[in-house]
């Protein structure tokens, strides 16, 4: 009996999961076999970490199913991570599914493949700075931002509680982002949306006058991937709610109570930050002998095809996909969501400059990325 054509998609990411399903809607399963492989039960997207870490969304009304979703389109779901490739059998390796004690679920199996497709994403780059990767908070998963928001809420019922008992204590909620890409951004502008709203839930004596943002780029000026007029914009914007933007600021270590820049200034910061910038995951150096750059992402000729194996494919931000004239990988984009949702009616002053911030992101967005 002929085998079906069988395409195993590693990542399910806004890339991986958009390629399973379109795949599946266009081969159906007469013939093909669709197969996604992803370690996490449910999907998120991505650029809404911003907001889970701020406390204004809440993940379990956004998620996506991984099982329910595979129902839906014709595709397999498999629980796992990619332990590593066997090319020459065109296996895929799945190391063994744990659960929270440790005991073992599901041993090492393997997955035959026709087509592999890595859709693996990115991960923060601290880029070997002293101290970012022990006192920093990164914002790669949920995980990570449901970690933030915990410590963030914590030190807000801190200062409410110092402030009920000491009026004229002054205490502030210090918070530093570094990197004033996308992601730094509209953080900043979330955490004061956010704030504002804590006085309904038990904070009586806490808003965002309580709060100091420092958004720390080492470049020249926020968002350096648009249009000037467009970051000027921005930044106009995230001054009038009180965000702190220091451009041209190199950092040079991030210790347990502050982020030290290179001229020597410490920006004291309760919660610190690391939002800038992007690499693949470490485990995809030289994983099945296959090309891989310094920051770890694949490389792809502009069929997406590996330099060494046709049959697999990479794409998104694990891997460097070059572009005509020049010598340089096709950047990474941030592309809009396919379902977009309606900025909460503005409360006050503050909320209503957050929410003209975050519709500013939203119309730049879709313009960026069109």
């Amino acid at each position: 009996m002929q085998l079906k054509t069988q395409i195993v998609v590693v990542g399910g990411g806004a890339g991986g999961l958009e390629l399973v399903r379109k795949l599946s809607a266009r081969y159906g399963r007469a013939r093909h076999d669709m197969i996604l492989l992803e370690p996490n039960r449910t999907h998120i997207w991505k650029p809404l970490l911003h907001e889970v870490a701020a406390g204004s969304l809440d993940a379990n009304l956004d998620e996506v199913g991984y099982r329910s979703h595979g129902h839906r389109w014709g595709y397999r779901f498999f629980m796992g991570r990619l332990e590593s490739i066997d090319r020459d059998a065109r296996q895929a390796i799945v190391a063994p599914l744990l659960d929270e004690d440790g005991a073992e679920i599901v041993g090492r199996q393997r997955i035959r493949y026709d087509y592999l497709v890595l859709a693996l994403g990115g991960v923060t780059n601290s880029y070997a700075t002293p101290g970012a990767d022990r006192h920093c908070i990164f914002l790669d998963d949920r995980q990570q931002a449901d970690r933030f928001r915990l410590k963030l809420l914590n030190q807000c019922l801190r200062v409410s509680r110092q402030t009920s008992a000491e009026p004229g204590s002054g205490a502030r909620v210090r918070i530093a982002i570094v990197g004033a890409g996308a992601t730094g951004v509209e953080l900043a502008a979330e955490l004061y949306n956010a704030a504002a709203g804590l006085r309904h839930y038990g904070l009586e004596v806490f808003d965002e006058s309580r709060l100091d943002i420092t958004l720390i780029e080492a470049g020249p000026r926020i968002l350096p991937a648009l249009p000037e007029r467009l970051s000027d914009a921005a930044r106009d914007e995230l001054e009038a709610l009180g965000v702190r933007v220091l451009t041209g600021a190199r950092v040079a270590e991030v210790t347990d109570t502050a982020v030290v820049l290179a001229t020597g200034e410490r920006v004291q910061a309760d919660l610190r930050v690391w939002a800038a910038g992007v690499k693949g995951p470490d485990f995809l150096q030289g994983l099945g002998g296959l090309e891989s750059d310094r920051d770890n992402r694949l490389l792809v000729r502009s069929t997406l095809q590996t330099t060494r194996d046709d049959r697999i494919f990479a794409i998104g931000d694990c891997c460097a996909c070059p572009q005509s004239g020049s010598d340089r990988p096709v950047r990474p984009v941030r592309r809009p969501r396919t379902r977009w949702r309606t900025p909460p009616s503005p409360t006050c002053a503050v909320c209503r400059k957050a929410s003209r911030l975050l519709i500013l992101f939203t119309a730049i967005s879709a313009r960026w990325c069109r």
